[in-house]
């Protein structure tokens, strides 16, 4: 499938047996010689050797560079380093990046694209759910600070997505479910009847699966077609949950909670919101709440988790613009819209009621 923008066309092949044929994929989009393969100590075990030889096969000479897994690794010393062994290594601006990985891995492969000779393509091969129907979509690409995720980052659209099902067999059965925190977010916002789907949910089906993917594809490349750059506020759509979402993860120093989990717990904290903001109905809230446990993703936070930080690490958001509150609200499963009038004590109340 094509993804197209004001200024960007992205090309997504969701299918099964992708990696071995990753090489010639990208030999169509990128008649180039040169790449690095970006990926973590978890993942480049199980994966970069078919990719690596693919590209072989396919003409390409690619160089693997391999960073600690986790959270903690996305930062701009990091970032540093990969540049430091993508220049010794003789890459240049004729060179790419492929990105393999989840979401860590794609934002900073992108990051990382963005800046080197200040700019070369970036190929995304998402090895996670989440990052299939979500972080590997949209250009945005970033690494953290101490204060708060992605505040440093940039708009750098892949110039090619492969989203191969079958590593997703591999995924621990908690990292699989958080992908379905963005897709259920993607429902609440803009699609009532997966929603409906969703509610129905058997999983096993690899043809459901992939449907189900391509469909969340959709849903968020239509959205970031009409704000590329996040100026009109139509892709801050994108963020419902997430103002509070990445506050938890923040406070969890980013290991109490993936970021699926993180996520739903503020979806559960944005319908509350919505219900005074918005006039969200306490049913349909109820029904959010049930289908994130059916993804046996949380609903509460433990009774010892550390809420005031959650509220510090609010004065990092990015979605707040000038001091003023932007918060996504949504009225009723299947649309939402950006609100001014949510105040931080709606916020406040909404975390404490976790």
């Amino acid at each position: 499938m094509a993804i197209r923008g004001d200024t960007h066309r992205e090309i997504v092949v969701v299918g099964s047996n992708l990696l071995r044929r990753a090489g010639a994929y990208i030999r169509k989009a990128l008649p180039r010689k040169t790449c690095a393969i970006i990926s973590d100590k978890n993942v480049a075990p199980l994966f970069a050797e078919p990719v690596r030889k693919s590209l072989i096969g396919a003409g390409f000479q690619p160089i693997l560079i391999t960073i600690p897994a986790g959270e903690k690794s996305k930062t701009l010393e990091q970032a540093g380093g990969i540049c430091d062994q993508m220049i010794a290594a003789g890459l240049d601006r004729q060179s790419f990046v492929v990105g393999l990985g989840g979401g860590m891995i794609g934002d900073i492969s992108g990051f990382v694209a963005a800046i080197y000779h200040r700019g070369i393509p970036h190929v995304q091969i998402p090895t996670t759910l989440l990052a299939m129907v979500d972080s590997s979509i949209g250009g945005k690409t970033g690494v953290n600070t101490r204060d708060g995720k992605n505040l440093i980052g940039a708009i750098h659209h892949p110039v090619l997505v492969i989203d191969d099902l079958d590593v997703l067999k591999t995924l621990p059965r908690r990292e699989f479910n958080q992908g379905f925190a963005e897709i259920i977010k993607h429902a609440a916002i803009a699609d009532a009847k997966m929603f409906q789907i969703l509610q129905r949910w058997k999983a096993g089906e690899a043809s459901a699966l992939q449907r189900l993917i391509k469909r969340n594809i959709r849903i968020k490349s239509k959205i970031v077609a009409k704000d590329e750059r996040d100026r009109t506020g139509e892709r801050a759509l994108l963020n419902f949950g997430h103002t509070v979402g990445h506050a938890i993860e923040r406070a969890g120093n980013y290991r109490e909670f993936l970021h699926g989990e993180a996520l739903s717990l503020g979806i559960i904290a944005a319908c509350a919101i919505s219900i005074r903001r918005a006039g969200l109905s306490p049913d349909k809230r109820d029904a959010v709440v049930d289908l994130l446990g059916q993804f046996d993703l949380p609903t509460r936070l433990p009774k010892k988790f550390p809420r005031a930080k959650i509220f510090n690490a609010l004065r990092f958001d990015k979605k707040f613009e000038g001091g003023k509150i932007r918060f996504v609200v949504t009225p009723r499963i299947g649309a939402a819209h950006v609100a001014t009038n949510v105040t931080m004590a709606d916020i406040r109340e909404a975390i404490n009621e976790l």
